[in-house]
């Protein structure tokens, strides 16, 4: 499983395949984290943000060819996603909870 950090009232108002933020318009692809990644990403990119982000899980494999690992931060492989998210590829959608010390992730297992 992959993961996408979203902001809620943008996944709320997702009405068909999931085309992803205005990030990844700009870099011409769907930003994704893996489990060991989504810490990191959390906290360089959404540290500033307020309490409205939720966690989208993902089956990989239901994204065939469109989904490309690449080095990113830290020369890390990160999951790429070349074109829309199909919503039957995602899994579930959770909140991520804001805490005084930054983030806590829900459970990634079920």
């Amino acid at each position: 499983m992959i993961f996408k950090i979203v902001h809620a009232p943008e996944w709320a108002a997702v009405d068909g395949d999931y085309a992803g933020s205005p990030k990844d318009g700009a870099d011409g692809f769907l930003h994704f984290s893996t489990a060991a990644q989504l810490m990191g990403t959390l906290i360089r990119y959404y540290s500033d943000t307020d309490d409205d982000l939720v966690l989208v899980a993902v089956n990989e494999g239901a994204l065939g060819a469109a989904l490309k690992y690449e080095p990113s931060r830290d020369g890390q492989l990160f999951p790429h996603l070349y074109g829309v998210l199909p919503l039957d590829a995602v899994q579930w959608v959770r909140p991520i909870a804001r805490t005084r010390d930054g983030f806590a992730l829900p459970d990634l297992t079920a």
